[in-house]
């Protein structure tokens, strides 16, 4: 069985790239946030929970996620929280689907925005954490989302678990602060897993 390493992080600190790095070096890599949305359409069970807890309109007559319905929730707590009690469950079984296709790999990653949030950190034998100052990250998802204001990204930022909560919990730090070589640091990584295996 392949060590299992998570890869997170908050809005804009580039856990993406990070992530394929370790895609690029033939590691075997699960997208948590990308599961999650093609489950939401797929996953029969997951479906009828999500109409029984949101109403017909989380789906399009077409049987797609309602995405502009359902995106409505993340301003409130109380709803989102439901909607990731419902989806969390569904992404960890898939997961352990997932890795259970691989047993001749040293490691393989998930990567997953919301790891401490969800307890799916847990089931993970290392949690590595990529970190940026707000202000870059700030900045990044400014670039990539221009139609986000600031202000919204600032409260994405809020809603999420604050960076030194997150780096307290982690085995590892990548730092892409612009200041650190990000490569040498996955390669260093890359490894420390295939030398624990």
């Amino acid at each position: 069985m392949p060590i299992k390493i998570g890869i997170t992080g908050g809005i804009g600190s580039g856990k993406s790239i990070v992530t394929r790095i370790f895609s690029i070096l033939g590691i075997p890599v699960y997208d948590a946030d990308s599961r999650a949305k093609e489950l939401m359409r797929s996953d029969k069970k997951l479906k009828e929970g999500i109409i029984d807890t949101f109403g017909s309109d989380s789906y399009t007559k077409d049987g797609e996620v309602n995405r502009k319905y359902l995106s409505a929730l993340f301003s409130d707590p109380e709803k989102l929280d439901k909607l990731n009690r419902l989806v969390h469950p569904a992404v960890g079984k898939d997961f352990e689907v997932w890795v259970n296709g691989f047993s001749d790999v040293p490691y393989i990653v998930k990567e997953a925005a919301l790891m401490f949030e969800s307890g799916s950190y847990r089931l993970l034998d290392k949690v590595i954490v990529v970190y940026a100052p707000d202000s870059l990250r700030i900045d990044r998802v400014k670039s990539r989302d221009p139609f986000r204001s600031i202000e919204q990204i600032k409260d994405i930022i809020d809603r999420q678990m604050p960076e030194k909560e997150k780096l307290s919990k982690a085995d590892y730090v990548i730092r892409n602060d612009e200041k650190h070589m990000l490569i040498t640091q996955v390669l260093d990584l890359h490894a420390a897993f295939i030398e624990s295996e």
